[in-house]
């Protein structure tokens, strides 16, 4: 093995809080930088004195330092603890991990356009954008270094959202080849992730793992763990403003307002819960210069600690404090996003939280009226409610896997094959149109809502958007339990698939009396969406789940159990929902005495939560 010298430097520098662009900064500045300058102060990094950029082991290190990096894949992310903090985790996304993977992923853009092309390309142009998170400095430093050690450009956007990023490969002048955000969406501080896009949209979980493994062998086999020191050029950008102006004109143009056009929302009180992530540029970028009052706007300063609440539309704080703010202002409507605007929720002018099947019930019933009869795709956790509501709209609702991404995918396999699919949307908020380059992009969806908001006005109504799902009936019981498997990090997947489907074979046996697995029902695109031996699936699975229906004599079909392998931690997740009080209670236990410990799996799996549940029906 060929040896080398390292020497610690510490790097000081004077960079401010990352913020978006003030009004007049330019679109696009360029500086040659030494990539250190734009970390924190006394950042320390290892450089290694050689010839050339990088050595390598002359035999590769061993397994365990390649599936390290091969766990950071998460679906059609990238995710892991980048800081320490988290009791029982240890920092697993580090700068060189980071460059490695940014790297891998320049390489894969290439060669995706130049086996595209047919020839050689030269200067493709990748950007990165980031959420406020404390890690994101270094972390950006990996990033470039990677995408010039692929042979792309870097174009640092700074603070921004990740709808944002893939538009950035879409609208003029930018138009870059592909874009990078790096985010962990809801998740703590200590987290960060990476995600992709081209301009056909993000990855799918199959080209991640290409780029994750490429990247494992790239880590493994460089003699140091550390992100080598580059002078390369890097151009700043000022995309946000252009994100903004684009949200505006859709606004605008689609209200058409007949006596202010260029102030739509003038008369709207709206107020905006950015949680201290990325999404406070709606306030004062959109909505205001719109005209819109957003006095009693919360948490819009980005904070990467977010020290108010999880930025998050599902979280219970960040939904409670946002309708506190819209009743003691008598707002018209509020806004919740997380971290990273890729996901939305709101509250109505009379204080009614919309999230989950509320939410999809809502964008479904818009573009129901936009688009009569189109087929509207959503996870498998969503009510039999919502495809009543759906169906009692003329509309078609197919049921899907788990996974914002699949859901996006089969919408977009479905508008392939001559089905019209114009939403896709995950119970999470998750939500993709088919007239927004099926692009998840919680601002989107809520500008949606916000023109509706404003129509409703027009002709006379003051009900608020909340009247339109006032028909959607509600589970009487709706829960999720989380089934921690006991294993190594290594194993755990293995483990919870093999749980998962030693469940298919209960069901299919009828070893669980009343239950039976589900397909899509009275879905009339196909049978078999829910069951992930489909032939015709949207993608590769990424993780395994099955949806079982539960009846008996005495109420019928009244549930339905939903059990899947959690592609962000080492467990299982079990969703269960019942239009009859007490039935959930009644599943669990079925769930727990006839499958779990019938079958021996409280050995290997952690069933305190389905226990407690099981006796008591409280979850902590």
């Amino acid at each position: 093995m060929a040896s080398t010298s390292t020497s610690s430097i510490s790097l000081q520098t004077n960079a401010q809080k990352p913020c978006f662009p003030s009004k007049s900064a330019p679109r696009i500045s360029h500086t040659n930088l030494s990539f250190p300058c734009s970390l924190p102060l006394s950042t320390k990094f290892v450089c290694v004195k050689s010839s050339s950029t990088a050595k390598y082991y002359n035999e590769v290190v061993v397994d365990e330092e390649m599936d390290r990096i091969r766990r950071l894949q998460n679906g059609s992310d990238v995710r892991g603890v980048a800081l320490e903090g988290e009791k029982g985790r240890t920092v697993d996304l580090t700068p060189p991990a980071v460059e490695a993977i940014a790297e891998s992923f320049g390489e894969w853009v290439i060669n995706g356009l130049e086996k595209e092309r047919g020839h050689p390309v030269e200067n493709v142009g990748v950007s990165l954008g980031r959420d406020p998170r404390i890690s994101g400095a270094s972390l950006s430093v990996a990033v470039f270094s990677g995408l010039a050690r692929a042979g792309c450009l870097a174009f640092d956007m700074g603070l921004a959202t990740t709808p944002a990023c893939f538009m950035s490969t879409i609208l003029p002048p930018f138009a870059y080849d592909a874009s990078i955000m790096m985010t962990a969406s809801h998740l703590p501080y200590t987290r960060n992730g990476l995600k992709f896009f081209t301009k056909k949209g993000g990855l799918s979980s199959p080209d991640v793992e290409d780029i994750c493994d490429k990247a494992a062998r790239k880590y493994a086999n460089r003699l140091t763990k550390v992100s080598i020191l580059l002078n390369i050029p890097l151009s700043r950008v000022d995309f946000m403003s252009t994100y903004a102006k684009h949200l505006r004109d859709i606004i605008k143009e689609r209200v058409n307002h007949p006596l202010h056009y260029e102030t739509p929302l003038q008369g709207f009180q709206i107020i905006v819960n950015a949680g201290n992530g990325s999404g406070g540029f709606f306030t004062w970028d959109v909505l205001d210069k719109l005209g819109a009052d957003t006095f009693g706007s919360l948490h819009l300063k980005p904070d990467g600690m977010f020290p108010n609440h999880i930025p998050n539309p599902e979280d219970k704080t960040a939904m409670a404090v946002t309708r506190a703010a819209v009743l003691e202002n008598s707002a018209d409507l509020g806004i919740v996003f997380d971290t990273d605007v890729d996901r939305s929720g709101v509250v109505d002018n009379k204080g009614n939280p919309i999230n989950g099947d509320k939410l999809i019930a809502l964008i479904s019933a818009i573009v129901l009226r936009e688009h009569p009869g189109t087929t509207i795709v959503t996870d498998a956790r969503t009510s039999m409610a919502l495809t009543r509501f759906i169906t009692n709209r003329g509309g078609h609702h197919c049921l899907y896997r788990v996974g914002y991404r699949n859901v996006i995918d089969k919408g977009v396999q479905l508008n392939k094959e001559g089905i019209e699919t114009h939403l896709m949307m995950e119970t999470s908020g998750h939500g993709a149109l088919k007239e927004n380059h099926f692009l998840d992009d919680g601002a989107y969806m809520v500008v949606k809502i916000i023109i509706e908001m404003v129509r409703m006005k027009l002709t006379g109504s003051d009900e608020g958007v909340g009247n339109i799902i006032k028909d959607l009936e509600e589970p009487a019981e709706s829960i999720e339990l989380r089934i921690n498997v006991v294993s190594e990090p290594r194993y755990a997947k293995e483990k919870a698939i093999e749980a998962i489907e030693t469940f298919r074979e209960y069901v299919e046996e009828g070893r669980l009396e009343g239950w039976e697995l589900d397909s899509c029902g009275d879905c009339w695109v196909s049978e078999g969406c829910l069951v992930d031996s489909n032939d015709t699936s949207a993608a590769a699975v990424d993780a395994h789940m099955y949806r079982a229906k539960v009846s008996d004599e005495e109420h019928g079909q009244h549930g339905w159990v939903h059990i899947r392998q959690s592609i962000h931690n080492p467990n299982i997740a079990v969703n269960m929902q019942s239009s009859v009080p007490g039935c959930c209670q009644t599943m669990t236990r079925v769930f727990l005495d006839k499958f779990i410990i019938a079958n021996g799996m409280d050995k290997s799996l952690d069933i305190s939560q389905i226990e407690k549940y099981a006796k008591s029906g409280i979850v902590g």
